[in-house]
């Protein structure tokens, strides 16, 4: 090893209709505030509804109603 890699890598994985999951630990950028997680896995919200910004509440789940 030389030393010059990089950081490791974060796996991201985007669900269709629901959050973007983000191995962790992360830092995320939301409206300018620098929030710190250390959890294993964060959830993203990709719907806007979550009251928890920039992470998922599961609101996403009620969002579209079943005929």
């Amino acid at each position: 090893m030389t030393g010059l890699e990089g950081p490791a890598r974060r796996r991201i994985r985007v669900i269709r209709g629901g959050p973007v999951l983000v191995e962790g630990p992360v830092e995320v950028v939301h409206d300018g505030e620098v929030i710190v997680c250390d959890r294993f896995q964060v959830a993203l919200c990709q719907c806007g509804r979550s009251k928890i910004l920039p992470f998922c509440d599961t609101s996403h789940r009620r969002s579209r109603r079943r005929n």
